[in-house]
């Protein structure tokens, strides 16, 4: 019995070394991998991966390759995995005036490539006491004290930022977005088509082309879509080639008018001859004062017992030049009335409906 029990307690404790020993040995490995992992992450951000060619890629016409390499702030030897990419783009930006992009990208394991693209003016931002001259991104070229010829004109933005080789910025918040929208907008469908902008109202926007077409944008939302419905008006057959004004209705609809000008009042018919007046310069009315008139209607109330009555008004001077009639409740004047109606051909009402637009729409009176 003693024999056994000895051997039970022997066998328990080599399972507790066992596992002792277990335990030590993922320790061990544990810390071993650590020490692996920092060394490897010590090599590679000293020894490793350092840049040994530069590359720099683009169109600058202003600066060399070596200009732009030393305005990244970046050299040989310098880790790639240490490197801040955008903060060298910042730099790039800053520094060159006349760079209009900067991109810096790693090329594993030991190359750098800068690619960047050169500033081309675009649009003259009138403020009270200058001008600046603005990229077609909306970086700052020039304060001037002039305007460039030939490129549109934005008024009313008051921009705040204007230090060159900033972006253009203003202070109202919705101004600065349509100014962005707008820029972007013109880059895409050509800058030239546009002569003058006018933001001074960010409610009520007014763009003017060079083919002398003047669109009332309305307020600064969805500036793009708005300058591509116009575009679209522009182009249809009806209004290709004709001067007028462009004005959005709503959020989807751009009418087109060859006036400015107030539509008229319905029913209202300007005189063409002078109106008549009396000895004391009173305008006389046709049919009072007239002694032949009054006489008819003396006549024609003597004889109100004798003739039915009729519910139309009605009457006829002697010339019978112009007559005047109710029929239904429509007044309509027989002299110069041909029956037809009043219609307004100068409009033409466009509903996109969010992706065209109808032509075939007259404002009728």
């Amino acid at each position: 019995m003693k024999d056994v029990e000895k051997t039970s307690v022997e066998r328990q404790n080599s399972r507790k070394r066992i596992r002792r020993r277990q335990r030590w040995m993922n320790v061990y490995g544990l810390v071993v991998l650590l020490l692996v992992v920092t060394a490897g992450i010590t090599i590679s951000y000293t020894f490793l991966f350092n840049i040994n060619e530069i590359r720099v890629a683009g169109q600058s016409d202003m600066y060399s390759a070596e200009e732009i390499v030393e305005a990244s702030g970046i050299k040989e030897g310098d880790n790639l995995l240490r490197l801040d990419c955008a903060k060298s783009e910042q730099r790039i930006l800053d520094e060159l005036l006349y760079v209009e992009t900067a991109k810096v990208k790693r090329d594993f394991p030991s190359s750098l490539e800068i690619t960047v693209s050169r500033c081309i003016p675009a649009f003259n931002v009138n403020y009270d006491g200058g001008t600046l001259l603005v990229s077609k991104k909306g970086k700052i070229l020039a304060d001037n004290g002039f305007i460039t010829p030939d490129l549109p004109i934005i008024y009313g933005l008051d921009p705040s930022e204007r230090t060159p080789g900033r972006l253009v910025a203003s202070d109202n918040e919705h101004k600065n977005d349509a100014f962005t929208e707008l820029i972007a907008s013109m880059v895409s469908m050509g800058e030239d088509k546009i002569s003058t902008v006018d933001m001074s109202d960010e409610h009520s926007i007014i763009v003017k082309y060079k083919n002398s077409m003047i669109f009332k944008m309305g307020n600064w939302n969805d500036v793009e879509y708005k300058l591509n419905l116009a575009e679209t008006v522009m182009n249809d057959e009806n209004v290709k080639g004709k001067k007028g004004y462009l004005t959005m209705i709503g959020t989807n609809q751009c009418s087109f008018r060859t006036s400015d000008d107030p539509a008229a009042v319905p029913g209202i018919i300007e005189p063409t001859t002078a109106t008549p007046t009396d000895e004391y310069g009173y305008p006389i009315i046709q049919g009072e004062h007239d002694p032949k008139q009054e006489e008819q209607f003396i006549e024609h109330n003597n004889n109100l017992t004798t003739e039915p009555t009729t519910t139309a008004a009605s009457w006829t001077p002697e010339d019978n030049t112009q007559q005047w009639q109710e029929d239904g409740g429509q007044w309509q004047d027989s002299g110069y009335d041909d029956g037809s109606q009043w219609q307004d051909y100068g409009d033409y009402g466009y509903d996109t409906g969010g992706s065209g637009y109808d032509d075939g729409l007259q404002q009728q009176w």
